[in-house]
């Protein structure tokens, strides 16, 4: 049965024609500052040399690691970042990120602001931004706007690189077309036709806090793979090429048996897919396949592709060969010579990219897990290293201690300055520490420590 959201395009397109989408302005909810408190002038060096590193810490809810239980971010320096003797305590400090659930964060590329989109509840799909002041002190600004009417309560959405000036959301529903041959109540009798994948997208003014466009489209695989039952069930990570003129989004392939109507589980794994969008149009969409890479590409909480030196490199999840790192050339298409194997660079079997960010120079931290992960309280979790895209090689980092209680699955940021790469770690309810990467020498510096709450978990810096 199709789900709601078909109707968000009929009430998206009332909403955009007629300018009825209600703002709640900044001023009833900024925190005042006290006059005495407010930082002097004489630190204005700290913007300029420095950069405000936040961090995010996911509550408990009823189980430890669910982290289900709100979200609270804290920021400090880059230089108190990397002092092991600096302690930082998100959980009794912090301050509150409005989501029922944890909340999508993301933040501006020298580190001054955090853009949020509330997941689930009441308030889901609501976005607001955020001045950092230092500490738990964050300062609502600009205007409030609720995506819900596009993409649901609880969006997947990503902050695009150009310059913080826009955002996209997406959502997928789906629907099995079947012929009932006169008999809609006996399902035996039904023959499975195809599956329709209906896609969302919004694209959202982050300076102004307005919706720049929205496009719904209906997607069907090729005849043979939807056939065979086949079909996009989950999208995620937009993407902009670096002509600024086409989007990428990462699928998930699901199928069912064309039997039985029943979801199927044992299946061959097709080939890595984008869904390719124009820019800013948003219409025109294509979908492109990988023959080097077979699996996911939608990721989960963190970005999963980026672009670097004119194209676009992905992470995909659920290969049967390990993970691979995909590239999308500019010709927007997939280069299937550029054959990046994790099982094979790192020396394991099983490789899973849980997030990964690579710096201006190619190179990248990436949080994986593989088959001799060892399984805590969240599952089976995972390590670091550094990769080289260029080079197409993978290095565990060793400097990074591992824990089984370490959650990597609901990560969501890493920082990058320079060619160092800033990340939390820290196991379920323990306490952790940011560490920095510099990815030229591979060096790792342990920095901060982080205080951690009972059942929660550090998700990532911004």
């Amino acid at each position: 049965m199709k789900l709601n959201f078909l109707n968000f395009k009929t009430l998206a397109s009332i909403i955009l024609a007629t300018g009825l989408m209600t703002s709640c302005s900044s001023d009833d909810t900024i925190i005042d500052t006290d006059p005495e408190t407010e930082t002097p002038d004489t630190e204005e060096p700290v913007e300029q040399d420095s950069r405000w590193i936040t961090i995010a810490g996911a509550k408990m809810g009823e189980n430890p690691g669910d982290g289900n239980g709100g979200t609270l971010i804290y920021s400090v320096t880059s230089e108190d970042a990397k002092d092991p003797s600096v302690q930082i305590d998100p959980f009794n400090n912090g301050f509150v990120a409005p989501s029922n659930r944890t909340a999508r964060l993301q933040s501006s590329e020298d580190g001054n602001t955090i853009f949020n989109i509330s997941y689930a509840g009441d308030t889901g799909g609501n976005y607001t931004k955020y001045t950092v002041d230092g500490g738990g002190t964050f300062t609502q600004t600009g205007s409030e706007i609720s995506i819900a009417p596009y993409v649901g309560t609880a969006p997947r959405w990503i902050k695009l690189f150009d310059g913080d000036k826009t955002g996209a959301a997406v959502y997928v529903d789906t629907e099995h077309q079947v012929d009932d041959n006169g008999t809609p109540d006996d399902v035996t009798d039904d023959t499975y036709l195809y599956t329709n994948s209906t896609i969302g997208v919004v694209t959202l003014d982050l300076v102004d806090s307005q919706i720049n466009n929205f496009e719904e489209h209906v997607l069907t695989l090729s005849d043979e793979e939807s056939a065979a039952g086949y079909y996009i069930s989950r999208i995620d990570m937009p993407t902009l090429n670096a002509a600024g003129n086409k989007l990428y989004i990462g699928a998930r392939v699901s199928k069912i048996d064309p039997a039985t109507l029943e979801n199927d589980s044992d299946y061959e794994i097709l080939g890595s897919k984008t869904i390719v969008l124009d820019y800013p149009s948003l219409l025109n969409p294509t979908v492109i396949t990988s023959t080097i890479g077979h699996g996911n590409t939608n990721g989960y909480r963190s970005i999963n592709a980026f672009e670097y030196s004119g194209s676009v490199y992905q992470a995909n999840q659920g290969d049967p060969e390990g993970s691979y790192i995909l590239k999308i050339n500019a010709d927007n298409t997939y280069d299937d010579t550029y054959d990046f194997n994790l099982d094979e660079a790192l020396g394991v079997t099983g490789a899973y990219v849980l997030a990964w960010r690579p710096a201006a120079n190619g190179k990248a931290v990436l949080a994986y897990r593989h088959e001799g992960s060892e399984e805590g309280v969240a599952g089976a979790q995972g390590f670091f290293a550094l990769v080289d895209l260029n080079a197409r090689t993978a290095v565990k980092i060793d400097d990074i201690p591992y824990d089984p209680d370490f959650y990597l699955f609901q990560y969501q940021g890493f920082v990058v300055e320079g060619s160092e790469i800033y990340l939390t770690q820290g196991a379920v309810g323990e306490n952790g520490n940011i560490y920095v990467v510099d990815t030229e020498t591979g060096e790792v510096t342990k920095g901060a420590e982080l205080i951690n709450a009972t059942g929660s978990h550090f998700i990532g810096v911004f």
